[in-house]
């Protein structure tokens, strides 16, 4: 049996990219041609889609340091008490952590393929970049989800099992209950998640990639990955700034303007 693979798609500019994720034809309800999907830009097109709890510990290999998630975030509910009181419940917490870069099994997306592209490019390895395209409807229908990214009070109604739903139950239960994924749209905690459209996937499963979980659920169709060559990256990070896709309007406070002057003038 051949092994599937991630449809692959190369792209060379922002154009060729816009042009590959618009509709070929309207929407049969709204008239519109608006995609509906969400995109995640990586610097390196070599990887899987790992999240920052995969990543922690090195990548070569990932996943070393999986079992830490709990410690990590009862310490991240213990230190930050001070400064994350907009969180008004433990999926709140975990979301502000993953936010302010503490590893967490969500993995992060966007609605705009223009915030991936801008994540994909970052840096100066010269490497072949990818934006990952997913079609999240399509796994919600499998996991028997609407059609609807979630919101955090709905993980209780949809994806919450007998009684009370919270991270630390994740945690333990692990993929042993019914495995799961969905699609997770955060409140506004800040300005930067309204600024790069963000939403997050939560998945029950800590052992291996995204995309793998996808694949062992028949669900590698959802995914495709548009690939940037290396010789072609500064091409479009140069038309990303033209379009004014940068740190000072993704990240709208200090750090952003001082970030987007340095690369801009290094």
């Amino acid at each position: 049996m051949a092994i599937r693979k991630v449809r692959e798609v190369e792209v060379r500019s922002l154009g060729e990219l816009i042009d590959q994720v618009t509709p070929s034809e309207p929407d049969a309800i709204t008239g519109r041609r608006r995609d509906t999907s969400v995109y995640h830009g990586a610097p390196d097109a070599d990887r899987h889609l790992l999240t920052s709890l995969d990543r922690l510990g090195g990548v070569n290999p990932p996943h070393t340091k999986v079992g830490l998630e709990e410690h990590i975030l009862r310490n991240f509910a213990r230190y930050s008490r001070p400064f994350v009181h907009q969180a008004t419940n433990e999926w709140e917490l975990m979301v502000a952590a993953q936010h302010h870069g503490v590893p967490t099994r969500l993995l992060d997306w966007t609605y705009s393929p223009l915030v991936a592209a801008h994540f994909a490019t970052r840096g100066t390895l010269a490497r072949d970049r990818a934006i990952w395209q997913l079609d999240w409807m399509k796994v919600h229908r499998h996991f028997g989800f609407p059609e609807l990214a979630l919101l955090i009070h709905d993980l209780a109604e949809f994806v919450g099992r007998r009684g009370e739903f919270t991270p630390w139950r994740l945690i333990d239960e692990g993929d042993g209950e019914k495995p799961f994924a969905c699609m997770l749209e955060p409140p506004t905690l800040d300005t930067r998640i309204s600024a790069q459209a963000a939403v997050f996937t939560l998945c029950s499963d800590t052992s291996g990639p995204f995309d793998e979980f996808l694949a062992r659920h028949g669900l590698l169709d959802a995914l495709c990955r548009f690939v940037i060559p290396k010789d072609a990256s500064s091409f479009v990070r140069d038309q990303l700034d033209i379009v004014g896709m940068d740190e000072r309007r993704l990240f709208p406070d200090l750090d952003g303007v001082a970030a987007q002057l340095r690369r801009y003038y290094s």
